[in-house]
């Protein structure tokens, strides 16, 4: 369901990471409620296929967003944005705290944490004043499971910035949506079988009663993005598996 089929109609929204999975989902939606969108990636391949998939007024843009000059071209280009969505992420950072390979780590801050500092500082000149940007963060950067220090760390600090950024930024909007476990391709580096296992474990757990789905996510951000009294928010998009109690 759309947040309105109006509020976008006619804005640009750049969805940087929306080839597939939250932010194809999130471009799909905005795309649906009549915005310019501009998706990008590292593939060009894989761009062509979501544009395809997302319809409406799509294009894409391939640029690397570890490649700030790269970024500063594509910002130029892109002219006014009404509202970016920084979906950029990794996979690197998990794994036991005694074990963590340090350097494994630090590819977690490079493959999430400064690619979205660098995006948002590389749009800054072409945002609309008022107008929105929603980072994607993750559940783990305040929940306590085992494995997860690394990655609490990343999502963490992208968390701790969002308040300051609100007040220093504005009259720009900013806020994060937390996913919790929600079922895309970020995944598929799981086998299938364990990966099924943990899904039906956290169904079991989690009020709602299963995982989440991509669109999930694009409706909470919509939501932050349509809603000009929200800023300086984290806001968390579980299913309630961060919840104390559960069921």
């Amino acid at each position: 369901m759309s947040t309105s089929s109006s509020v976008f109609t006619g804005q640009r929204v750049v969805v940087m990471g929306g080839s597939s999975g939250i932010g194809e989902a999130t471009a799909a939606a905005f795309a649906a409620d009549g915005a310019q969108v501009v998706i990008t990636g590292r593939d060009q391949v894989r761009l062509d296929e979501a544009v395809a998939r997302i319809g409406g007024a799509t294009t894409a843009y391939r640029v690397d967003a570890a490649d700030r000059a790269g970024l500063d071209a594509f910002f130029a280009e892109t002219g006014t944005v009404d509202h970016l969505v920084v979906a950029v992420s990794g996979a690197a950072g998990g794994g036991p705290f005694a074990q963590l390979d340090l350097g494994e780590l630090a590819a977690g801050f490079d493959g999430k944490f400064w690619p979205q500092v660098r995006v948002l500082q590389a749009a800054l000149p072409h945002l609309r004043k008022d107008g929105s940007v929603t980072l994607i963060t993750a559940a783990s950067a305040r929940a306590a499971f085992p494995g997860t220090a690394g990655l609490a760390a990343i999502n963490g600090a992208l968390e701790a910035m969002v308040p300051p950024l609100a007040v220093e930024l504005a009259p720009l909007r900013v806020n994060a949506v937390s996913p919790g476990v929600v079922d895309t391709p970020w995944w598929d580096r799981v086998p299938a079988e364990r990966r099924q296992e943990l899904f039906e474990g956290l169904v079991a757990t989690t009020p709602v009663g299963r995982v989440g789905r991509p669109e999930d996510l694009a409706q909470a951000i919509q939501m932050l993005a349509a809603n000009t009294f929200v800023t300086g928010v984290v806001l968390d998009c579980t299913g309630g598996a961060n919840l104390p109690t559960g069921r």
